[in-house]
């Protein structure tokens, strides 16, 4: 089963801007986009359930430490990427 990854301008901007931080770690970050497509449930995306305040949504790594936190509607098989960045920036969101 395939995924489509629909893009806000919201998070389109937030991601440029930390691509732009983190040049570094651009292919990673398209690495962890491809697979999100191809299996959201892929063991090294380590996909969670969020809780308290982000209740609602789900998180995948890039690499240890940063993430991308998600809003999926898995009965479309969408998933809409809401943030990125370290751990501590995107879960105090």
């Amino acid at each position: 089963m395939t995924f489509r990854l629909i893009f806000t301008e919201g998070y389109t901007r937030k991601a440029a801007k930390w691509i732009k931080k983190h040049p570094d770690l651009k292919d990673q970050y398209l690495k962890t986009l491809q697979l999100m497509e191809l299996n959201i449930h892929h063991p090294s995306l380590r996909l969670h359930k969020l809780t308290g305040r982000l209740s609602g949504l789900y998180s995948v790594s890039i690499n240890m430490s940063y993430r991308i936190t998600l809003e999926m509607i898995i009965q479309d098989n969408d998933i809409i990427p809401i943030d990125i960045g370290s751990h501590e920036k995107v879960y105090r969101s």
